[in-house]
């Protein structure tokens, strides 16, 4: 039974991880229609960013720093690199696997290719006992930040402007503009938006791994691009539904089969979704 529970509250933990970074993912395919290659490179420098500051700022400021770095990051690829190639849709795919690359040479060039120690509080390393499992805290952090980040998404896309502009525009980007709004500035806010999601998984994915390193951005986005194709491309409540059963499937099929079998169940998973549903979880709603 403990293992049970251990296997589940550290799944939902990587699935909390996920969703931080899937979320940032289908916000910005939902309404601009732009697979974000380079989305990793927002997870890491919001890391690295908040690694750096921590020692001179203190823990939570560096936090802060981390999540407002990774958002300037996203905001400046849109603006600079994304906004001239909307209608062209191979050149956005080029241009962001070069950036996500570069991004990693940058960071082993700044910092090396070693894994760095990530900081975090002393009450993140504890444990807690939960029906006989000692469960990390750690595992609730990223837990309550996925809850928290999944309604405050969601009370955003229904009830302020920008998040109803946003949602329109999923549905009917030409209707949105004709009626004389300029979406191109909700373009810019949800390429923020995902910078900063990602820069928190970034952040917290730190704590989780207790380092850091330059590739680690890139290998958590594959799972994430897994969890929104599953969940439904443009669906943030679909990736939410999404990033559960992966954690959870990953982590008991691990445990309990080969090793790196947890991900080969995930790619099957996948590939179930695909030839059942190919629109994924939730279709191509993009805010339910």
């Amino acid at each position: 039974m403990s293992t049970v529970v251990l296997l589940t509250l550290t799944g939902l933990g990587l699935a909390a991880l996920y969703f931080l970074i899937a979320s940032g993912l289908s916000l910005v395919f939902g309404l601009a229609g732009v697979l974000n290659f380079a989305h990793g490179l927002f997870l890491s420098v919001g890391a690295y960013a908040t690694w750096w500051a921590a020692p001179h700022w203190g823990l939570p400021a560096a936090v802060a720093f981390g999540v407002a770095a990774a958002a300037a990051t996203g905001a400046l690829v849109e603006l600079v690199l994304i906004r001239p190639l909307y209608t062209r849709h191979t050149e956005q795919v080029l241009v962001t696997v070069g950036l996500s690359l570069a991004g990693v040479a940058l960071l082993q060039s700044l910092w090396g290719a070693d894994a760095r120690i990530f900081p975090r509080p002393a009450w993140a390393a504890e444990v807690t006992g939960v029906l006989g499992a000692s469960v990390p805290v750690d595992r609730y952090l990223l837990i309550g930040a996925a809850v928290l980040v999944l309604l405050a998404l969601l009370a955003f896309l229904r009830f302020t402007r920008y998040g109803l502009i946003i949602r329109a525009g999923v549905e009917n980007r030409a209707m949105v503009s004709a009626l004389g709004i300029d979406v191109r500035i909700a373009f810019t806010l949800v390429f923020a938006i995902g910078g900063a999601l990602a820069g928190l998984a970034g952040i917290l994915g730190g704590m989780y791994f207790s380092a850091i390193s330059p590739g680690q951005g890139a290998s958590l986005l594959i799972f994430a691009f897994i969890v929104v194709v599953i969940g439904g491309l443009g669906s943030v409540t679909g990736s939410a539904i999404a990033a559960v059963a992966v954690g959870l499937l990953q982590q008991f099929v691990n445990y309990y089969g080969a090793p790196g079998a947890g991900d080969v169940s995930v790619v099957v998973l996948l590939a179930a979704v695909l030839l059942t549903r190919p629109a994924g979880v939730a279709g191509k709603v993009a805010t339910a």
